[in-house]
């Protein structure tokens, strides 16, 4: 993301300076999160997108058009190297974050797999998810989801070229789990 930003910034002609002054964030926070050496939180990243008049999907890299256009203008980065937008603030309980896999240039591999403890749900929004889930493999396309006990061995990848996988994870670190208030019957009966 920190490419992303910086590209930005340099095609508003916009420097550090004047970029703190309109937003109140630092010169040196804002130099770091460019540089890769902190994550925005998702304020921070609205201020920016507002800032530079684009949408966080094209800071995050999401849409074709913005795909398309950053791989001329920014370093590809490498597949492991993803963009995490926490969407809750509290300690505890279930905890919300929109992740963005970047665009691949090369035949994926297997995801390398890690298992702890809590559960998790994840919803893809755009692109294709590999999702490697103890001995199986699954590619998850917008619209599927995906809900297991993280004790399970897994890990997720872009699927393949053709654009960024952008997707919802909710996280439970004590093996809290989503539960569903409707069924199918009652859902669209009003």
């Amino acid at each position: 993301m920190g490419p992303r930003l910086r590209a930005a910034r340099e095609q508003r002609g916009a420097t550090l300076t004047g970029v703190s002054r309109a937003t109140g964030i630092s010169s040196s926070t804002l130099s770091r999160i460019e540089t890769g050496r902190r994550k925005p939180t998702l304020e921070v990243l609205l201020q920016l997108a507002k800032e530079y008049d684009v949408s966080l999907d094209e800071l995050a890299g999401t849409t074709p058009t913005t795909a398309a256009r950053s791989r001329a203008s920014v370093p590809q980065r490498s597949g492991d190297d993803k963009a995490v937008l926490p969407l809750t603030r509290y300690v505890g309980g279930l905890h919300a974050h929109k992740h963005v896999l970047p665009a691949n240039d090369t035949p994926p591999t297997r995801p390398q797999v890690v298992s702890h403890d809590g559960y998790e749900w994840l919803c893809v929004l755009y692109g294709r998810l590999w999702l490697a889930l103890g001995d199986q493999d699954l590619i998850l396309t917008a619209g599927d989801t995906a809900e297991f006990d993280t004790r399970t061995a897994h890990g997720v990848t872009n699927a393949g070229p053709g654009g960024p996988v952008e997707y919802l994870i909710m996280f439970g670190p004590q093996g809290e789990r989503l539960r569903s208030r409707t069924t199918r019957s009652s859902v669209g009966r009003g």
